[in-house]
């Protein structure tokens, strides 16, 4: 399911619009800080940098017209151009764009571009740091396992237990993919429920992370039921309450099965701490995900539930990376052989 985030309204973003949006969201492929929980950086409190030299108010006007056109936002956003100051591109100079929406500084954030001497030209560039193992870009955490705990290559993926698709990427991973990567793969969950959506995915969240406190094996039994028994979950009248009090006995009911401390459990499900859920949340947010399932393949993206035809060659990739050979697709089938001619003869090809 897919979270509305940065500059929210009537518009929707167009292709030239969504690549620059994407640069302003992704500034590196390092964790970095989603606009959501950074504080607004507005004019006032933004100190200009030394030799900045204040632009044309023509050539200021003539950018926010054309921002606002390229990146199709909304009226009610106020853009501020800062002032030029010296590049290392030759040619052009910074200079700072502010994009505030009145009322709700989660939206505000700054841009960087390029100017070209003349003013004739605008440039946004991006730089992504790719230093480091890309594999350990997403972190797995102190989280259950899926599969060989010491595979090189790891599949993280952002999961909320009332998502349909995520259900459906389940059913492509449990147990297909596992079966045929045989202890070269490990799966890692990581929660980010969408309460707006979802009603009853943070209690499953935390329920879940009760079990996992105990029991790796009963997590993992907890989140495969509820991804296979949604529409139970719900129920016919949709009533969260019957829900949520439903979660909790699947929850107890599989301590019971896997010999967990009960009382530790009962205690964890009746206390619905939802920090630990918090905190995956905000990794989320510093990475970038907007929707769910969103999957981390080696640190490839991996976005809705893909299937196994489209999802395995990914895997492929972060084998060979790694050195390793990915198993036989076992879609690709041998060449059928040439069918006789009424003679008995071969056809010929």
């Amino acid at each position: 399911m897919l979270r509305s985030r940065i500059f929210p309204g009537p518009v929707a973003l167009g292709p030239v619009a969504a690549l620059l949006m994407a640069f302003a969201v992704v500034p590196s492929l390092a964790q970095s800080p989603s606009t959501s929980n950074a504080a607004a950086t507005t004019p006032a409190e933004a100190k200009p940098p030394a030799q900045a030299k204040p632009l044309d108010p023509i050539v200021s006007r003539n950018i926010e017209v054309t921002l606002r056109y390229k990146l199709q936002i909304p009226p009610d956003y106020v853009i501020h151009v800062g002032p030029r100051t010296p590049s290392t591109t030759p040619g052009f100079d910074n200079v700072q764009v502010h994009f505030d929406l009145p009322g709700d500084p989660s939206h505000s954030q700054t841009l960087n571009f390029l100017i070209s001497d003349d003013n004739k030209t605008l440039e946004r560039v991006a730089k992504w740091n790719i230093a480091g193992d890309a594999a350990n870009l997403v972190p797995t955490g102190n989280r259950p396992v899926m599969g060989n705990p010491k595979a090189k290559v790891v599949l993280v993926n952002f999961d909320d237990l009332e998502c349909p698709f995520c259900a459906k990427l389940y059913s492509e991973l449990f147990p297909d993919t596992l079966d045929h990567y045989k202890g070269l793969i490990r799966i890692v969950y990581r929660d980010m429920p969408i309460p707006d959506l979802h009603p009853w995915a943070m209690r499953a969240a935390v329920d879940a992370n009760c079990l996992a406190a105990q029991n790796g094996t009963a997590y993992w039994n907890y989140v495969g039921y509820l991804h296979t028994h949604g529409e139970q979950i719900t129920g016919p009248d949709r009533d969260v309450k019957k829900s949520q009090a439903l979660l909790d006995t699947l929850a107890l009911e599989e301590g019971v099965k896997d010999k967990l401390d009960k009382e530790a459990l009962s205690a964890c499900i009746a206390k619905q701490d939802e920090t630990v859920v918090r905190q995956e949340m905000k990794l989320a947010d510093s990475l970038d995900v907007d929707q769910t399932p969103m999957m981390f393949v080696n640190g490839e993206v991996v976005e809705g539930a893909l299937p196994k035809d489209v999802l395995w060659p990914v895997i492929d990739r972060a084998l060979v990376s790694e050195g390793i050979t990915p198993p036989p697709d076992p879609y690709v089938h041998p060449a059928k052989p040439a069918v006789a001619d009424a003679g008995g003869a071969p056809a010929k090809p």
